[in-house]
Parts: structure tokens; sequence; C-alpha cells
């Protein structure tokens, strides 16, 4: 049956809320196709700005999954590198009105919201409408691990890094944005890894 046929009260629709980059939006349309495959009387809205419909609006996804948009509140996926300190502050700072506005325009009412880690601002809109909300990490298990055990990198002394200016053979390039956003944060202002 289809989901977006009954009524109202007796869907279980789920808001997806992914972190605006392709290496979070894949993912959560992946998790999504998944949820519905193996619970088919799921509704899925799935959420990106207008600029991310016209990327991935053509893609094949099964007919309970379905779409809405934000304004496009935030820098250009195009143009994005040039300035991604203010894509982030962007990211964290502009999207949670349009969000919370759309979810004023769904046809059915949310049962609960799955959000990309890095949305912290999702929770507090979940909070605001008693709507439970879950954390999606999109990045690999080693990454999360990394991330989960940062402080015995600190307590055993290897971390941060004593950087002696010696060189590493080429071609290995690194930079402050090959480290996930909150371990830059860690290193260039000292806040806690996944904490705000």
């Amino acid at each position: 049956m289809d989901p977006t046929k009954k009524s109202s009260s007796a869907v279980c629709h789920v808001v997806a809320m992914p972190y605006p980059g392709r290496g979070h939006i894949n993912p959560m349309m992946n998790f999504c196709k998944q949820l519905v495959l193996k619970c088919p009387s799921i509704l899925v809205t799935f959420v990106v700005t207008e600029e991310w419909l016209g990327f991935i609006g053509e893609e094949p996804k099964p007919a309970n999954i379905r779409f809405a948009t934000i304004p496009n509140v935030i820098p250009s996926e195009i143009g994005r590198a040039k300035d991604f300190p203010g894509f982030i502050q962007a990211v964290n700072t502009t999207m949670e009105a349009p969000f919370e506005e759309m979810l004023d325009r769904l046809d059915h009412p949310v049962s609960a919201i799955v959000a990309d880690t890095y949305l912290i601002w999702v929770v507090r809109v979940g909070n605001r409408r008693n709507i439970p909300v879950a954390s999606l990490m999109t990045m690999s298990a080693t990454v999360f691990s990394v991330l989960h055990h940062f402080e015995l990198l600190v307590q055993n002394g290897h971390f941060p890094v004593e950087l002696s200016g010696e060189m590493l053979p080429k071609p290995l390039s690194l930079s402050n944005f090959s480290l996930p956003a909150c371990l830059v944060d860690y290193i260039m202002n000292g806040q806690t890894p996944l904490t705000s």
C-alpha cells in the first residue's frame, strides 16, 4: 500500500535532513532507501536545498521517498570551497528557520527526524516540536571510532601533534580541510570534538 494514501495519523513519516554535501547526502539517501525497503509502510521526506534538488532530483528512488526543499540560504555547492569556514557557519546559522518552516508545510505529521550528526540545530527543532530526532553519522566506522575515542589521543599525548617542520615525502599533501571540521575546530580554537 502506498503510504502517502493512508490517513495522516496512520503514516509513519520520517523526515531526513542530510548535511548539504555529497559525502553526506548520498549516505543519507542510501539509509532512507534501506529503511523503506525494510519497512515499506514508512514515508520519508528527504530535505535538501533547491540547488541540491537540481543535482539529485532525477535519481531513481522508491515511491515512498519524496523530496522537500528549503531555499538556497547557504553558499552554492559549486563555489563553497573558496570559503569553507563561511559555508560551515552558514549551515549552522541559516538553515534552521527554513527547515522549521518546511516542516509546517508537510502533508503528514512527522513521526521522527533523522539528521546528519553535524546538524546539531535539528535536535533543537525536534525538542521544540516534541519530535524524536535520530543522528546519522555518515562517515566511516574508522572515523567514528577516532572521534569517539579522541580523548584517549589527548590523554596519551598523541594529540595535539608537535609539528617539527620536517616535510613528509611527496606527493602526500594534507591541509586543515583533510581533517573533519570538528578536529579543525579543536586544533584552531581548542574546542572539544563533537561538543558545542
